[in-house]
């Protein structure tokens, strides 16, 4: 009793404030837990839609050797899990959508990770935080093993390794259904074209104009005036361009006098210069 009351202790000074500490350990050979710090994920106005209030559990302390999928099956015991996103810090907003491909996912960096855990009901989340059971949760039995050390970076080589064939097959999907989506593009660009705005101008581009319906008065006078603003600007660019082609001349007339000056004190100092034996 005494060492069942100890133990009870230690966990109350293990849990932060506001969080409850789970229990969580390698495999049955192990003896000392590993605690996952858990609570509410309650964040003031926030707009995430794939972390949904009262659904939404933020854990903490996650060990590395610890993927989604065993987080998923780990509080699967509380209740139905829907998703489980594991970063490594707490982060606000919309999920970053991962990568279509699994040739340039990006790498976990290594270390103690947080996760975000979504499960299909609220009785999820209250029951993982209620969760007072001292007996730790496995993370890796015999039907769900999980690989570390050199097995692990086995798997990982072999996984970093390219098969040329597959990923030129990939591209050429992912190449086919590019074609496609220009090609939807330019036909919906194509069929607004001979549209006109709601100011009567009708876009024109690389391929000509369409016939559309005649400007307004209001449109007619606003490109009057904006004709009238490109002269005046044309002007003003040419008078700069005199200006900028006058100084241009002065400075090559006095670089040619400067050169003539120097070919002169050339010419005397080479008239000075004489042999003098003596």
């Amino acid at each position: 009793m005494a060492a069942s009351a100890k133990r009870k202790h230690v966990r109350r000074l293990v849990a932060p404030l506001g969080y409850t500490a789970i229990p969580v350990k390698f495999s049955e050979k192990h003896q000392s837990p590993h605690y996952l710090y858990v609570k509410e994920h309650k964040v003031r106005d926030d707009k995430n839609h794939s972390r949904p209030q009262n659904c939404t559990l933020f854990v903490l302390n996650v060990p590395p050797y610890c993927t989604e999928e065993c987080l998923s099956r780990l509080f699967s015991t509380f209740c139905s899990v829907q998703s489980v996103e594991m970063c490594e810090k707490p982060t606000l907003g919309e999920k970053t959508e991962g990568s279509r491909t699994k040739f340039f996912k990006a790498k976990m960096p290594l270390g103690f990770h947080v996760a975000y855990i979504v499960f299909k009901n609220p009785a999820g989340v209250q029951a993982a935080k209620s969760f007072s059971t001292e007996e730790p949760l496995v993370i890796s039995s015999k039907e769900h093993p999980v690989q570390t050390g050199i097995q692990k970076w086995i798997t990982q080589y072999a996984a970093s390794v390219v098969d040329p064939a597959e990923l030129k097959t990939e591209v050429d999907v992912f190449m086919q259904a590019y074609d496609e989506k220009v090609a939807k593009e330019e036909a919906k660009a194509q069929e607004e074209d001979g549209i006109p705005d709601e100011e009567g101008w009708v876009k024109v581009t690389r391929k000509g104009r369409r016939p559309g319906l005649p400007r307004t008065e209001a449109a007619s006078l606003r490109a009057l005036e904006r004709e009238k603003r490109k002269r005046a600007h044309k002007e003003l660019l040419n008078f700069y361009a005199w200006q900028h082609r006058e100084t241009k001349r002065e400075h090559i007339a006095q670089l040619r006098k400067k050169f003539e000056e120097d070919k002169q004190k050339i010419a005397l100092m080479r008239a000075q210069r004489k042999f003098r034996p003596y």
